[in-house]
């Protein structure tokens, strides 16, 4: 059996959620303390990938990022990087299906954090950072590690959106699911129970793992 969907899937994964918290922090946390003008819109849209199907996600990150789309076109001709059919693209189809996945349990976890704290903090002269660094991030640690758990795990499982913008090219884009996909179009029952067996088994530890962290049990 071939095991490179396997460590594919773990470096797609890896990536992707490394930038879900990064970009993710920021956002939910302005989207738990801030009030602007139009942030229904800006958390209908955070939740979009979770509502719409796979395929359609998929063909607007083709779209996108595709030789003949703006962002696409800038990332090929000024910076050399190519996304569509490479294992960028499925870094980028994971990315964006399990962002609000973690956005969600993290900014309830800000908005749970009390704001007196804050202002206490305040008070004392502690600036935004400090303030986030020593009292937020700390108390709201546990909804920000199950979003994490959860985001990885999306991350992991991610195929229509993969499909679409990265392919399934054997030894260079085809990931766990889409491996999974080949071996039962091509009647491999072994090869398919076997990467089922894996990915299932994973799934139930890393939702085990998410609920542990959010009941704040170990």
């Amino acid at each position: 059996m071939d095991l490179f969907p396997l460590f594919l899937t773990a470096k797609v994964s890896f990536i992707a959620t490394f930038f879900t918290v990064i970009i993710g922090l920021a956002v939910a946390l302005v989207m738990a303390r801030r009030d602007f003008f139009g942030k229904r819109i800006v958390d209908v849209l955070i939740m979009q990938p979770l509502v719409i199907p796979p395929t359609v996600l998929g063909y607007y990150l083709l779209t996108v990022f595709g030789r003949s789309g703006p962002i696409g076109r800038f990332l090929e001709d000024v910076l050399g990087i190519q996304i569509v059919f490479t294992w960028k693209g499925a870094v980028v189809a994971a990315f964006i299906s399990s962002f609000p996945l973690f956005v969600k349990p993290a900014r309830a976890a800000f908005e749970s954090v009390g704001k007196d704290l804050e202002d206490a903090a305040r008070l004392l002269g502690k600036t935004e950072f400090e303030i986030i660094k020593t009292i937020t991030l700390p108390l709201a640690w546990r909804g920000i590690a199950a979003g994490a758990v959860m985001a990885f795990a999306r991350a992991t499982g991610e195929f229509g959106a993969t499909l679409m913008i990265a392919g399934n090219i054997p030894g260079l884009t085809q990931t766990l699911p889409i491996a999974i996909y080949d071996a039962v179009q091509a009647g491999q029952s072994s090869v398919a129970n076997t990467l089922v067996g894996v990915i299932t088994l994973f799934s139930f530890v890393v939702l085990f793992a998410a609920g542990r962290f959010t009941k704040g049990r170990f």
